[in-house]
C-alpha cells in the first residue's frame, strides 16, 4: 500500500485550523494516524467563506458557525479513515457538545493567481450551544489562522483541572469579564 492513499474506502476530508496542525501540540495524534496509513495529508487550504476563528479559554482555538462573519481561515486539509474520524470525534468531544463536525467549503492556499479550486471538506466548529456567545466574548474580531503566539495559550489536556470538563471551561469563560484569559 502506498503512503499516501488510506486504508479503508471510507474517507472524509476534514479541514483542521487549531491544534492538530502540523507544529502545534496534538499534531502527534495526525503523525500517528498518518503512520497507520488512516490519515494523509492534502495541502494547505482555506476557507471559501469568512468565517469567525477565536481563542476561548485554555488557549482552544474555535471555529465559529456563522458564515460571512471574520475572515477565510488558513489551515491543513487531511483525508481520514473511519477509524481515524472516530479518534478525531473523541478529541474534539463531539459527542460532549465541545465541537460539531459540519461540512465547509475550501480552497488551495498558493501564491498563483488563478482559479482556485473548491473542495468539499468538514471542520470542528464550536458547539452551536456557545458558539455565538464565544464570537461575541471575543468582541467579534477573529483570526486568520491559528498562529504561535495564540498556540502558547495551550493548556494541554493533562496540565488542566481534573475536576472540570471542557464545557466548565467555556461556560466560566463566557460568564467572565476578562476576554483575554485562557486561565479558565
Amino acid at each position: 500500500m502506498s503512503i499516501n492513499t488510506i486504508n479503508d474506502n471510507n474517507q472524509t476530508l476534514i479541514f483542521l485550523y487549531g491544534t492538530l496542525k502540523k507544529g502545534f501540540p496534538n499534531h502527534h495524534l495526525l503523525k500517528d494516524l498518518m503512520s497507520s496509513n488512516d490519515a494523509v495529508f492534502l495541502g494547505s487550504h482555506k476557507t471559501l467563506n469568512a468565517y469567525p476563528l477565536v481563542c476561548g479559554p485554555l488557549g482552544i482555538p474555535f471555529l465559529i458557525n456563522i458564515p460571512g462573519s471574520g475572515n477565510q481561515v488558513k489551515g491543513e486539509l487531511y483525508s481520514f479513515s473511519g477509524r481515524a474520524l472516530a479518534r478525531l470525534d473523541e478529541l474534539e468531544g463531539i459527542s460532549r457538545g465541545h465541537y460539531e463536525r459540519l461540512p465547509l467549503e475550501v480552497v488551495t492556499v498558493t501564491e498563483e493567481e488563478g482559479e482556485a479550486q473548491v473542495t468539499v471538506a468538514e471542520g470542528y466548529f464550536g458547539h452551536r450551544s456557545f458558539g455565538e456567545e464565544m464570537w461575541k466574548k471575543n468582541g467579534m474580531v477573529g483570526m486568520e489562522e491559528h498562529v504561535d503566539k495564540e498556540g502558547e495559550k495551550y493548556v494541554r489536556v493533562e496540565n488542566r483541572d481534573v475536576g472540570l470538563n471542557l464545557k466548565d471551561y467555556i461556560w466560566a469563560y463566557l460568564r467572565s469579564n476578562d476576554h483575554e484569559s485562557s486561565s479558565f
